[in-house]
C-alpha cells in the first residue's frame, strides 16, 4: 500500500489521501510528504469491540464522503469487509485488494460477510494466478484483476557476506519458524547461522517459546533472533540463503525482495504466492507444503554449493525484474482508473 500511494503521489496527477484507522494507527514504512493523513479521533476500544466498531464505520462514511474521492482502495480481507460496508449505498467506486490465503476460512462471520459484500465492489485485486481460480469460483465477481505485489529493489550493501541463513517474518504459527529451526538444526552447517528477522505479533508470544527450542537442540548459540528491524536490507545483504517455511500467504513479498537481493531461495509451496515467483530448480527451490526431509536436501545444496549459490541467486535477480515496482503500481492506475469512470 505505501509503494503504491507514493506512486500515485510521484505522478502529480492526483491528490491522495490515506486514511488509517485499525487499531493500531501507525505509519511503519515511509510515505510521501503531499500525501494528506486521516485518522479516528477516538481509540479503538477492544473491551467495547461492537461500539468501538460502529464508530469506525462512522467515520469512515463520514470522513470519505467528506473527501469526495474518484475512487477507494482498500486493502486486507476483514478490513475490505468493514470499509464496503462503511459506504453501502454511496456512488463512490471502491475497489478491494484481497490480500489473504485464498482456500483458508476467515470464520463464518468474515466469509459470510464477503461473500455478499465483495459482489459490491467495483472490483477485486487479487495477487496470484491461483487466488484468481479460487476467487472466481467462490464470489462470482465480473471483474478481477492479477496484480502482483510491487518488489522494491534492494541494493545490497558492498560489505562480506557472512554463513547466514535467512528467513523475515513475523513470528507468528503460520509462518513456522519452529520447523526452520528444527530443519537448521538437522543440516551439516556448523560454520552457519540461522537469522529470524521479525516480532512477536498477534500476541502469540513466540519469540521465547522458539529460543527454548533453539536451546533444546543444543543450536542456540548458532540461532539469532534481530526483534523487528527498519534496516531489512542490511540483513538481505549479509546473508548467503534465504529460507521461507510459511504455510500460508497471500503473496509472500519478502521472497521477492530476497530475490531482488540476488539471494537464493528454499521455500514451501504453499498457497499462495511463492510459486508465481520462484521457478523450481531455475532461481530457487518449491518444496512440498511440510516436507522437511526435501527443504532439509535443498538447503544443504546450497550450503555445500557457493557456485550454484551464485547462479540461481543471479537467475532470481533477473527474474524478479516482471515485479519491477512502477510496472505494478501502473498496472494497478491503469485498472481503478478505467474501471472508476465506467
Amino acid at each position: 500500500m505505501s509503494e503504491i500511494i507514493n506512486y500515485f503521489s510521484q505522478t502529480k496527477k492526483y491528490e491522495v489521501h490515506l486514511v488509517l484507522y485499525g487499531i493500531k494507527r501507525e505509519i511503519f514504512y515511509p510515505i510521501a510528504k503531499d500525501i494528506i493523513f486521516h485518522k479516528p479521533n477516538f481509540e479503538f476500544d477492544n473491551s467495547k469491540r461492537i461500539i468501538s466498531t460502529l464508530k469506525t464505520i462512522l467515520f469512515l462514511r463520514r470522513k470519505i464522503k467528506e473527501i469526495n474521492p474518484i475512487f477507494v482502495l482498500s486493502f486486507g480481507e476483514r478490513w475490505n469487509n468493514l470499509v464496503l460496508l462503511s459506504l453501502f449505498g454511496t456512488s463512490i467506486p471502491v475497489f478491494v485488494s484481497d490480500r489473504s490465503q485464498p482456500d483458508k476460512s476467515l470464520g463464518f462471520k468474515d466469509d459470510f460477510l464477503r461473500k455478499n459484500l465483495y459482489p459490491k465492489a467495483k472490483g477485486v485485486v487479487v495477487q496470484t494466478s491461483k487466488a484468481l481460480k479460487i476467487f472466481e469460483v467462490m464470489y462470482r465477481h465480473p471483474n478481477f484483476k492479477v496484480i502482483g505485489n510491487p518488489i522494491r529493489q534492494i541494493i545490497c550493501k558492498a560489505i562480506e557476506k557472512e554463513n547466514y541463513i535467512l528467513m523475515v517474518g513475523r513470528y507468528i504459527k503460520s509462518k513456522q519458524q519452529d520447523t526452520l529451526i528444527e530443519i537448521f538444526s538437522k543440516l551439516n552447517a556448523p560454520n552457519w547461522k540461522l537469522v529470524l528477522l521479525g516480532y512477536d505479533h498477534l500476541q502469540q508470544k513466540n519469540q521465547s517459546n522458539w529460543e527454548r527450542l533453539a536451546a533444546d537442540l543444543n543450536i542456540e548459540d548458532r540461532v539469532i533472533f534481530t526483534g523487528k528491524q527498519s534496516d531489512v536490507e542490511y540483513y538481505y545483504s549479509i546473508s548467503k540463503i534465504f529460507a521461507f517455511t510459511s504455510n500460508s500467504e497471500g503473496f509472500p513479498n519478502v521472497i521477492g525482495e530476497a530475490m531482488s537481493a540476488g539471494l537464493p531461495v528454499v521455500a514451501f509451496d504453499c498457497i499462495a504466492g511463492p510459486s508465481d515467483l520462484i521457478t523450481d530448480n531455475e532461481n530457487g527451490f518449491l518444496i512440498p507444503l511440510n516436507d522437511e526431509k526435501k527443504f532439509i536436501e535443498k538447503l544443504q545444496f546450497f550450503i555445500d554449493n557457493p557456485d550454484q549459490r551464485t547462479l540461481f541467486g543471479e537467475s532470481a535477480k533477473n527474474s524478479i525484474q516482471q515485479f519491477e515496482l512502477n510496472y505494478i503500481c501502473k498496472q494497478f492506475e491503469e485498472f481503478l482508473i478505467s474501471q472508476s469512470i465506467k
